[in-house]
C-alpha cells in the first residue's frame, strides 16, 4: 500500500493535519489547565493557544469566545459529576451502600478530574447567567436523585425529601473540597469519604421507612 505525504512549498514532508475532534481536545485539556490555575477573569487566549500549540486563530475556530471555551469545559465537567453520583446511586439498593457510594463519588471528582470541580463548586464567574444556570441544574439534579430515594423510603413529602437531598448533596460537596485543600492530607480518601457517609447516614437513617423488612 502506498502512503502519501503532503509536502510543502519547499518539497519538506509536513506532518498529517490532527483531525479536528483530537485538535479540540487537545485546546480543552490546554485552557482546563489555565482556567484552574489563573480562574477565568485572568485566563488568557493568548497563553491557552500557547499552551494548546495552536494558533489563536485555530482556537477561535473551536471556540468563537473565552466563555464559549469555559462553558464547554464546565459542561463537561457537570456531566462527569452527575455520571458518577447516578452511578453511585444505581450501584447498590442498600441505602447505606449508596450513601458510602455517593459520598465515595464526590471525592473521586474532586480529585481525579483535572482540578475541573473549580469550575463547577468555586467558579469566579458564578455571577454569570449561563455558569449559574448551569451549576444550579446540575446541584438540583443530584438533589433530586437523592431526594427520589429519601421519599420511596421514608414516605416524606417529595418537599421535605428534596430539602434533605439538597443537604446531603451540599455536605458531600464541601466536605470533598475541604478534604482536597488539607495540604497535609493525613486522612485518605477512603477514610475521608466514610467519615462523611457516617455522619450523614446517622442523620437520614433516622427517619423511619415507610415499608420497614419483615
Amino acid at each position: 500500500m502506498t502512503i502519501s505525504v503532503e509536502q510543502d512549498s519547499a518539497g519538506d514532508p509536513k506532518p498529517a493535519r490532527m483531525p479536528r475532534e483530537q485538535r479540540r481536545e487537545q485546546v480543552l485539556d490546554a485552557a482546563l489547565e489555565v482556567f484552574v490555575v489563573s480562574g477565568f477573569h485572568s485566563a488568557g487566549m493568548d497563553e491557552i493557544a500557547d499552551r494548546a500549540g495552536v494558533s489563536k486563530p485555530i482556537l477561535y475556530q473551536h471556540f468563537p469566545s473565552k466563555l464559549d471555551l469555559y462553558l464547554a469545559l464546565l459542561d463537561a465537567g457537570i456531566h462527569d459529576l452527575l455520571t458518577l453520583t447516578a452511578d453511585a446511586m444505581r450501584s447498590t439498593t442498600d441505602n447505606k451502600a449508596r450513601v458510602l457510594a455517593t459520598m465515595q463519588a464526590y471525592f473521586a471528582f474532586v480529585e481525579e478530574q483535572g482540578g475541573v470541580y473549580r469550575l463547577v463548586f468555586e467558579s469566579d464567574i458564578m455571577n454569570e447567567p449561563e455558569v449559574r444556570r448551569r451549576v444550579d441544574k446540575a446541584h438540583s439534579g443530584i438533589a433530586v436523585l437523592i431526594a427520589e430515594v429519601i421519599a420511596e423510603d421514608t414516605g416524606l413529602s417529595n418537599s421535605q425529601a428534596l430539602l434533605l437531598g439538597s443537604g446531603l448533596q451540599g455536605l458531600a460537596q464541601v466536605a470533598a473540597t475541604q478534604w482536597l485543600k488539607d495540604s497535609e492530607r493525613s486522612i485518605s480518601r477512603d477514610e475521608a469519604a466514610g467519615l462523611v457517609a457516617s455522619l450523614a447516614w446517622r442523620g437520614i437513617s433516622g427517619f423511619p421507612l415507610s415499608h420497614p423488612p419483615e
